[in-house]
């Protein structure tokens, strides 16, 4: 499933640790003013947003589904887990508890996939989330984090450019020149903080980060420890602490992991949709979400054009037509789930603002323009052939034909 894996932000390095970062979530709101003609007052930076968040925290927006599975939960919980892996599968893949109270499914795919990243959680192995761009890595990694510890927000970005302190510590250099070396000086990550508190740790990208930075992981996740030389100290996991980290396959080569680190992971490998029906089925329920924070049209009034997004990434992505008779050629892209819901919820915003509310072929037809000419000189041959071979000749697609024409002069 994909959502959108650039859904992510960066923990900020310098944020004070927090027994129950999740606890006073809904006390943070700053009360609007008396006189309703004034704005009411910006929340200060790390406060919750509410409902007024562009996009809530996993453990926020599904609090509901979260409280009603811990109150049905009389499974075993592992220690500091707030609900039991049996409830941790359910929230991610959806189900009906028995008071009636419906879960929907974060993820979309095999059963088994979800139960051995839970079980993996509940050892002491770190677990590694590994596919394609656009397979919900990131999704995954987020439900997980937020249905075991309740957080979410413990998370390094991966980047070219992250230091060896995003992961160990850093140093509040006021301090540090004024008083010397001291815990009082000492800028916990957030791996840190989850080996204190006994929480889920995530690290986004992990192939992304220099190796040397990787390699830093290895004496945390083997020894369950992270030393602290320079205070002549240390601080332990305690019990309830793990990782999960992701990584594409198509970075392969950029920062490879070690030996010694991948040893440390247990793999999970999370699929492309093997289905139209399910592909679809996806785009349709994560466009509908976030339709629904920006007051977009509903998905249902737009259900032809998802049906021709995700034939068209398909048969492009698989280098063949849905009924097997034409070979075709593939663009540079990953034309992944994540695009496809990315070009239909572009498409929901043109037909809600420019159009009459119905999304049509004319909506989605620049953005799966983007979405396959990457390369603008093999991409747009390719994407030509497509059209002339494929698209004029399919029945009912017309108008789909011509839209794309028209934008791709």
């Amino acid at each position: 499933m994909t959502v959108s894996e650039n859904e992510c932000a960066a923990a900020s390095a310098t944020e004070p640790a927090r027994v129950d970062s999740r606890a006073d979530a809904t006390d943070a709101h700053i009360a609007p003013r008396a006189d309703s003609r004034l704005p009411a007052p910006s929340a200060a930076p790390g406060e919750g947003a509410g409902q007024e968040a562009l996009r809530p925290h996993a453990e926020d927006a599904f609090a509901g589904e979260l409280a009603a599975l811990a109150a049905a939960d009389d499974r075993p919980r592992p220690a500091r887990w707030r609900l039991s892996p049996w409830a941790v599968a359910t929230y991610l893949l959806g189900g009906t508890l028995p008071d009636g109270t419906v879960i929907t499914p974060k993820y979309v795919g095999p059963r088994r996939i979800v139960e051995v990243a839970v079980t993996t959680l509940a050892t002491d192995r770190a677990l590694l989330l590994l596919g394609v761009p656009g397979t919900a890595k990131t999704w995954v990694s987020e439900h997980l984090a937020a249905a075991v510890s309740g957080d979410s927000t413990l998370l390094v970005q991966g980047t070219a450019g992250t230091p060896e302190e995003a992961i160990r510590y850093g140093w509040n250099y006021a301090q540090l020149l004024a008083h010397g070396p001291s815990r009082d000086a000492l800028v916990p990550s957030p791996v840190m903080r989850a080996m204190a508190q006994g929480m889920t740790a995530r690290v986004e990208e992990l192939t992304r980060i220099p190796a040397d930075v990787q390699d830093s992981l290895i004496t945390i996740l083997s020894e369950k420890t992270l030393p602290i030389p320079e205070l002549g100290a240390e601080t332990q996991a305690v019990r309830g602490f793990n990782l999960i980290a992701t990584a594409n396959d198509r970075d392969r080569g950029v920062n490879e992991l070690s030996s010694a680190l991948r040893r440390r992971f247990n793999t999970v490998v999370l699929p492309l949709p093997a289905t139209a029906e399910a592909e679809v089925d996806i785009v349709s329920r994560r466009v509908d979400q976030l339709g629904r924070s920006l007051d977009l049209p509903a998905v249902p009034d737009g259900m032809a054009e998802i049906h021709r997004v995700v034939t068209v990434f398909r048969e492009l992505r698989e280098g063949v037509t849905t009924d097997g008779r034409t070979k075709l050629k593939s663009p540079s892209g990953t034309l992944s789930t994540a695009e496809a819901i990315s070009v239909v919820t572009g498409g929901l915003a043109l037909a809600a603002h420019f159009g009459d509310g119905v999304l049509r072929s004319g909506d989605v037809a620049a953005g799966i323009l983007g979405a396959v000419v990457r390369d603008p000189a093999a991409d747009r041959v390719i994407w030509q052939e497509y059209l002339e071979t494929v698209v004029r000749e399919r029945d009912g697609w017309k108008d789909f034909y011509r839209a794309c024409r028209e934008v791709s002069v």
